[in-house]
């Protein structure tokens, strides 16, 4: 059984940092490529990184340069560093596992950037 776990989440205020984790298990990880995305209410779920298995990364354009997606195939955990954090950023912010036609979603953990 496949299981993706969340966590690092928060309220933070603007300009602030917070480092979500994404712990794996069931799956052979390090041959999967890892994603972070994320979803507001009424809004379809977005892209925010990618990771390969061989370590090359993607970010949408909105967070390049402010989040960092980062992975540890020894700890089978995969993590979203976001710095400079603004209100936009406010969502609910999902791990996804993906290899060939196999993809497997974490269930979610809210970072709210709010003063």
């Amino acid at each position: 059984q496949v299981h993706l776990v969340e966590t690092g989440g928060g309220l933070v205020q603007p300009g602030g940092s917070l480092r979500l984790s994404c712990a794996a298990s069931g799956i052979i990880f390090g041959i999967y490529t890892m994603g972070w995305y994320r979803q507001v209410p009424g809004k379809e779920r977005e892209l925010v990184a990618l990771i390969a298995s061989g370590g090359s990364t993607n970010y949408a354009d909105s967070v390049k340069g402010r989040f960092t997606i980062s992975r540890d195939n020894a700890k089978d955990t995969v993590y979203l560093q976001m710095n400079r954090l603004k209100p936009e950023d406010t969502a609910v912010y999902y791990c996804k596992a993906g290899y060939r036609a196999n993809d497997y979603w974490g269930q979610g953990t809210q970072v709210t950037v709010s003063s």
